[in-house]
């Protein structure tokens, strides 16, 4: 951890004085707002964030792997990665510092949602254990499309390349795997709503806590960081 801290705070370091994140934390809070309008104060409405929550897999698709495009890839740009892999740090140590201080951007900008919660508390009676779930869902929905995005930053000096693939990727797994779910039988349809990011994510949005979506996130989160790791492992021989 001694050796994570440093790479976490640098990271933070340019998350704050970045104009990149500031225009996506802005967009996002704009777009967020408009959705949350539109939908929350119509007639006969119960007083929840499951809409804002259904929303949220298609914004952080979006907007996630913007953050993350360039937590790698600009090391590459830059020739600064040569410099970080000869530091007394291990891989594991600079992707866990890198995760972390993305994540750490992301709770700032999940926390700032928090204000709508409080908005429809105001009108309704809200249900806190479903809006924790809820929460919760996104968090963990959250952590796993930035370490997909660290991935694929780590794949390319390229930081287009590494925000698109991620886009691409989060898209088959979080809407397509569900929708060619719906069209299979049999063990293939167990497969792919298994492989469903989504379907693993509407449960937290309806409250609904399981411990196989909770292990779902955590295990695949940690595969990409895994993979990030052997990725630059792979670097440093070349």
């Amino acid at each position: 951890m001694r050796n994570v801290s440093p790479v976490m705070q640098r990271e933070l370091g340019a998350f704050f004085y970045s104009p990149i994140a500031y225009a996506v934390l802005t967009i996002y809070l704009i777009l967020l707002g408009i959705f949350f309008t539109a939908t929350t104060f119509q007639p006969g409405n119960q007083a929840s964030l499951e809409g804002l929550a259904n929303l949220m897999p298609v914004v952080f698709v979006l907007f996630l792997p913007v953050l993350t495009m360039r937590l790698l890839s600009d090391e590459y740009r830059t020739g600064t990665i040569e410099t970080l892999m000869t530091a007394p740090i291990g891989e594991t140590d600079v992707v866990i510092g890198k995760f972390l201080g993305v994540l750490v951007f992301f709770i700032v900008m999940l926390a700032t949602t928090l204000l709508y919660a409080f908005i429809v508390n105001a009108y309704g009676r809200l249900d806190w254990g479903m809006t924790a779930s809820t929460y919760l869902g996104m968090l963990l929905l959250g952590a796993l499309y930035l370490s997909v995005g660290l991935f694929f930053s780590a794949c390319t000096g390229n930081q287009i390349i590494a925000a698109v693939s991620s886009m691409v990727l989060l898209l088959v797994f979080t809407f397509l795997s569900g929708y060619l779910a719906d069209q299979a039988s049999g063990a293939l349809k167990l497969t792919l709503r298994h492989l469903s990011i989504r379907e693993h994510f509407n449960g937290f949005a309806r409250g609904l806590l399981d411990g196989n979506d909770i292990v779902f996130f955590v295990t695949s989160t940690g595969l990409f960081l895994f993979l990030t790791v052997k990725v630059l492992e792979s670097r440093r021989w070349r």
